[in-house]
């Protein structure tokens, strides 16, 4: 029963009181629960329009922001029941905001309804996102799957922290080769399929229900990173068990705010919340309320923002190949997998927000970079993606630079690719002409 309350302070739209009656709680928890293969699908906007809304502590619009660290309880006997599993947040019962925050579960509940996950928790980054789900579901011993193409950090994690403190190996492979997949899983070991929707920097576009299929088969979790793209692809929808989020990019927007999300089955989320074993209660990641409350103020308009970011690298990068550049975007007819992309996006929100051109060499790519935001004001040469201005990087030299020149080969990462965060401010006919006075200068 203790499992049943957690679980619904995860996933339900209700609140109850601590007088409700057991068997109504069940009933809640039957209605509220979808199982993994019955999730009812909506469009991202709209799921986010239906999600329960928080109003303020005097009826504000917005929700209030709860700032305790600490909860009191006017019965002594209650706080026992809570650390028994008896009562909680679905009740309104908190213990400790490094276990349940009232703000930041209100947060997670979007972010389960922007992914169409049962559940979702927040946390201080998405580094500490990935970290605790990895740490969850492998224990010493076991071994995961990986694509080669990876943010740096993440690659860093699994190929160097994992394995010296944890005993948790990694084997790389071709995302877009299943073979490759297939006989790097081994039955019985390999617990995690991981891999990024749109790959970071390359842009690889991962085949989610295929390699899905081949997971499961094997009884393997799939992870995936949707942080390339939010309301673009739905994972779970397409099959994957767990999405995971770096927060700070496109669903902040502001390049202000560090955060992530894990979004999944309320099996998992309730584990890695579990007292005694779960990654995100004993780790502590733990996401500040005020961060909460600033991110979901700025999730209704995401799909807005994320339209407007796609629609000019599609622009963007369409105008570029038309002047002979290599340009690497997956919304281009020229891409390998453009296909595969279109049958999976969600309608009308594009084909995402990124887009590389590869200049060849470091020295080549860095004299652009310099000259778009110096000379020109295109943009900002700076890591992260999602934020209203362009910002740009040399991914070789900067957010994969922990890979060494072998694994940045295989990865498919040249010398001179430079990574566009494309942005909206000014006009778009006003930022066209600015990059392109600066491909005259290089020229």
């Amino acid at each position: 029963m203790a499992d049943k309350l957690q679980q619904n302070a995860v996933v339900s739209n209700k609140k109850l009181s601590a007088s409700d009656e057991r068997d109504h709680c069940d009933d809640v928890i039957v209605a509220k629960k979808p199982t993994k293969h019955h999730l009812i699908w909506e469009d991202p906007a709209a799921a986010l329009a239906n999600a329960r809304h928080e109003f303020g502590e005097h009826g504000g619009v917005n929700m209030s922001i709860e700032a305790s660290a600490t909860f009191t309880v006017m019965d002594p006997e209650i706080l026992s029941r809570m650390f028994a599993g008896e009562l909680g947040p679905d009740r309104d019962f908190f213990i400790y905001s490094r276990h349940f925050n009232p703000t930041v579960l209100n947060l997670g509940r979007l972010m389960a309804a922007l992914e169409g996950t049962e559940a979702a928790y927040c946390t201080s980054s998405g580094m500490s996102a990935i970290a605790s789900v990895m740490l969850q579901l492998c224990s010493s011993g076991d071994h995961v799957v990986a694509s080669r193409s990876l943010y740096g950090g993440t690659h860093a994690l699994l190929t160097h922290f994992l394995p010296r403190t944890s005993n948790i190996t990694t084997s790389f492979a071709d995302i877009r080769d299943f073979d490759m997949v297939n006989e790097a899983i081994v039955e019985g070991k390999t617990k995690v399929l991981y891999f990024e929707s749109i790959s970071n920097p390359t842009l690889t576009v991962s085949n989610i229900p295929e390699l899905c299929r081949i997971a499961h088969e094997k009884g393997v979790t799939v992870v995936v990173d949707n942080t390339f793209a939010p309301m673009v692809l739905s994972p779970a929808r397409l099959g994957a068990d767990v999405v995971v989020h770096s927060i700070s990019k496109y669903i902040s927007g502001g390049a202000d705010v560090i955060a992530g999300a894990v979004c999944g089955p309320a099996s998992l989320v309730n584990s890695m919340m579990d007292l005694r074993q779960g990654a995100l209660m004993l780790l502590g990641p733990t996401m500040n309320a005020k961060v909460a409350f600033e991110l979901s103020e700025r999730l209704p308009h995401l799909s807005l923002r994320m339209k407007e970011h796609c629609n000019r690298a599609l622009i963007f990068a369409t105008r570029m190949t038309n002047l002979g550049l290599k340009v690497i975007y997956p919304g281009l007819e020229n891409h390998p997998d453009n296909a595969l992309l279109k049958s999976m996006a969600n309608k009308d929100y594009g084909y995402g927000g990124i887009l590389c051109l590869d200049m060849g060499t470091e020295e080549r790519a860095n004299r652009l970079m310099n000259v778009l935001q110096n000379c020109t004001q295109f943009g900002f040469m700076a890591v992260s993606l999602g934020y209203y201005e362009t910002l740009m990087s040399c991914s070789g030299s900067s957010t994969s630079s922990e890979m060494n020149n072998q694994e940045k080969e295989l990865a498919g990462i040249s010398p001179g690719l430079v990574r566009m965060s494309v942005g909206y401010n000014g006009t778009l006919e006003q930022k066209w002409t600015q990059l392109e006075k600066a491909l005259s200068e290089m020229q």
